[in-house]
């Protein structure tokens, strides 16, 4: 059986699907013998009238949008049949409370016990049939990858003693564990304990290796404990959006990530792994495009004032364009409110900003005041380039500059960068490197506790800063 992430995402969504409409079809032929015969003249009268048929068809849609906002199709290949299960009873039992309180409690039996009966069945049967199904296409999928004939390209990262160890984990087994490796990249910084046969390419290499190979996952098993080092790696590794795993060692900032992801092979550090929550990711996604979509639309009056005071105070476009380094280490255009005069940065290199800078007009004092400048940038979260709530993108000038002293800045790639953080709240703007560094310690803290709560908490702090002008 071949799988691929996309399909087998779709043979969940449809499975969920139609387990759900059988459910709810197998519940409504108990709820009319229990309840509904005294007003029908049979079971076909029954099912066959319109709001029967509505429900019919709005239930199990009902419960795709259910299972997406719990997460499960979200890493539809990386599967844990207890978390599968754990996940599969919350679910249900949070939607089966719903539907009750929407589509049956108005039923109005003879007997207030049946309402009991009618919450217990029809969460059995919901269950039931989602579970079954679920676990025998898990069960078919787990199979496949302990028969080694489905599982993740892997390039190992190293030619080394931990890279030959790590290899000897994957492959010994009888069972496969999904890691198929397909070679080594040799870095030049360790004698090969490899097969020879085994290296594909060097360092020099890996776009044309990532790329030809069809690489899925990457594990970085050099033998240096250099977190110098490991952050290069790391920096050119993250542009390729693929998982990305290093096998331990004294890294004092990754070392806090460590997530055992296989009983069978040594412990490795996922640095791909964002700790949201995959629920609550969904429910932020969700979020950032309602919050953003509804805001470009209340705020259009406000958008026409500041577009006429900046033409009225200075020539030059209302919006200010600007390159910035997003999700996995990818470049986008970021869109503010034009705050300096047109053409303002007009040296070698790029400028920061400073309080009294005389690039600033009068009306773009204010707007850096009030935070004002950033509103467009609804527009890069509509866009999917930026999320409500993460660290602040920066310009590769300056992230160049801040790797050299702080290489673990592409953790930041974990995560979509934000219109507000914890850092901005905490430290407002940074018109500095050694400020952008200070502010780091924020952002890699506020991923490592990412959560609902958290974000709506800096949203609540920016919006007091707006309002008080708190702003630098």
């Amino acid at each position: 059986m071949h799988f691929t992430e996309n399909g087998l995402r779709l043979r969940y969504i449809i499975g969920d699907f139609m387990a759900s409409s059988a459910a709810w079809l197998l519940f409504n032929c108990y709820r009319y013998e229990k309840n509904a015969y005294r007003n029908y003249a049979d079971l076909g009268d029954y099912l066959l009238h319109f709001r029967e048929i509505e429900l019919q068809i709005l239930i199990p849609f009902f419960w795709l949008l259910m299972f997406y906002y719990s997460g499960y199709y979200n890493k539809p290949i990386h599967k844990d049949r207890l978390h599968e299960i754990r996940i599969t009873f919350s679910s249900v039992v949070l939607g089966t409370l719903l539907v009750f309180f929407l589509a049956i409690i108005n039923d109005m039996p003879s007997l207030y016990r049946i309402f009991y009966e009618f919450l217990s069945f029809y969460f059995l049967l919901q269950f039931l049939f989602v579970y079954v199904f679920r676990f025998c296409l898990t069960q078919r999928l787990m199979r496949s990858v302990h028969r080694r004939t489905f599982g993740f390209k892997t390039l190992i990262i190293g030619v080394g003693q931990n890279a030959r160890k790590l290899n000897d984990e994957l492959t010994d087994r009888s069972k496969g564990i999904g890691n198929l490796v397909t070679g080594f990249v040799d870095v030049g910084l360790e004698t090969c304990r490899v097969p020879k046969k085994r290296v594909v390419g060097t360092w020099e290499d890996i776009d044309t290796l990532i790329r030809n190979l069809q690489i899925q996952e990457i594990i970085v098993a050099v033998d240096t404990v250099d977190e110098y080092i490991i952050f290069n790696f790391l920096n050119t590794l993250y542009q390729y959006n693929i998982p990305i795993q290093i096998t331990t060692g004294k890294y004092n900032i990754l070392s806090r990530s460590v997530k055992m992801t296989s009983l069978y092979t040594e412990p490795m550090i996922e640095v791909t792994r964002d700790n949201m929550p995959e629920s609550q990711k969904n429910i932020k996604q969700t979020f950032d495009v309602l919050a953003s979509f509804f805001s470009l639309i209340f705020l259009t009056p406000l958008f026409l004032y500041i577009a006429y005071r900046i033409r009225r105070e200075s020539s030059g476009p209302v919006f200010y364009r600007q390159e910035r380094i997003g999700y996995h280490g990818a470049p986008f255009v970021i869109y503010k409110f034009r705050t300096m005069y047109d053409d303002a940065e007009q040296a070698d290199q790029p400028l920061l900003s400073s309080e009294d800078d005389e690039r600033v007009t009068n009306f773009g004092k204010v707007m850096r005041k009030y935070r004002l400048d950033e509103l467009p940038q609804f527009i890069n979260i509509l866009k999917g380039e930026m999320s409500l709530v993460g660290p602040r993108p920066e310009r590769k000038y300056y992230i160049d500059q801040i790797i050299k002293k702080a290489p673990h800045y592409c953790m930041v790639y974990n995560v979509k960068p934000g219109l507000t953080s914890w850092a901005t709240v905490k430290n407002g703007y940074a018109n500095t490197v050694d400020k952008m560094i200070e502010r780091l310690k924020y952002d890699i803290v506020y991923m490592r506790s990412r959560s609902l709560a958290t974000d709506i908490k800096i949203l609540f702090y920016t919006i007091r800063t707006i309002f008080t002008g708190q702003g630098i």
